[in-house]
């Protein structure tokens, strides 16, 4: 019998994280995926690996034998494929989706850096880029930075991107050049995709809590043009960055806010130890390229303000 090593990877990733969705989320494949992976694997094999609890998934007997000769399976083929990769495989770089503004400063890299090879990784942001960097599966991450991080991983500020209010041509606000944020208390906006436990659902909730202003969450989240469809049809307004970009929508108006601006905080998170030849480089491009905290016009939620008000420097 001749095993899948895409079926055994996924075993390691689920076993390791004890969470099918965990595991997807490491190697950018659906949890039904990593499902029918593990239903293989376990046929091949003739026995069961796991068991499911409230406490996620957890190994058999079966299991937890086969585990430390899983990994060394995936082991060798990675270190395989690093040695025909080399030094000049393309630098890895994860984004929480390519309409946002750190894909900009990915672009931007490639351009000034002759023979730079990127290639961009999207996720679920921190909480599978911070894997995925311990991992080495990527090599540097954008996201903002929330909790304690690993103790290998380091991080410098890369970005403040200012809010814009997204409104229908019919809303009240529609006609302004710019709205203040003082204006909005009272208000609701619509965020479907602020997934509970993110890092930007907590952004939003200091900005809820700072200037009053609700925030609905509710779905479900059917992506971009929907999105924009849904508040071009009129009756909810929603926050977009500055840079991103969304889906033209002829009924959709997009206005600045300030008196403080609200500004999204961005990280550029590496491993200590990852010593892509690219990756110092990419590090001081963006530290370089960085604009610090003004809280004269802007506004960022207390934990993030020290980090980004101060010049940046490599950890």
């Amino acid at each position: 019998m001749d095993l899948d090593l895409g079926t055994v990877r996924a075993f390691v990733a689920v076993a390791e994280d004890r969470s099918f969705s965990e595991a997807a989320a490491l190697l950018g494949i659906s949890q039904q995926a990593v499902s029918k992976r593990i239903a293989k694997l376990e046929s091949d094999l003739g026995v069961r690996l796991f068991f499911r609890s409230r406490g996620g998934a957890g190994l058999t007997q079966d299991g937890t034998a086969f585990l430390p000769h899983a990994r060394a399976l995936v082991g060798i083929c990675d270190q395989a494929l690093e040695v025909l990769r080399g030094r000049r495989r393309s630098l890895r770089v994860d984004v929480l989706d390519t309409r946002l503004s750190a894909i900009d400063l990915v672009r931007e890299f490639h351009r000034a850096v002759e023979d730079a090879g990127v290639e961009v990784v999207t996720s679920n942001g921190l909480r599978s880029a911070r894997q995925a960097l311990v991992h080495g599966s990527v090599d540097a991450a954008f996201a903002r930075v929330s909790g304690t991080l690993e103790e290998d991983l380091l991080h410098v500020p890369a970005c403040l991107e200012p809010l814009h209010l997204l409104v229908s041509r019919d809303h009240p606000l529609a006609e302004r050049r710019e709205v203040e944020v003082g204006r909005l208390s009272g208000s609701t906006v619509w965020m479907p995709g602020n997934a509970p436990g993110s890092e930007w659902a907590e952004f939003y909730r200091f900005l809820s809590a700072d200037f009053g202003i609700g925030i609905d969450t509710s779905g479900p989240d059917f992506g971009w043009e929907h999105y924009v469809e849904e508040i071009g049809s009129g009756g909810r307004a929603g926050f977009v960055g500055e840079r991103m970009r969304v889906p033209w929508h002829p009924r959709t108006v997009r206005i600045p806010v300030v008196g403080p601006a609200p500004v999204y905080p961005s990280s550029l998170l590496y491993h200590r130890r990852n010593h892509h030849p690219l990756l110092a480089a990419f590090v001081r491009f963006v530290v370089d390229g960085f604009r610090p905290f003004d809280p004269r016009r802007q506004w960022l939620p207390a934990p993030d303000r020290a980090v980004f008000a101060a010049p940046p420097a490599p950890a």
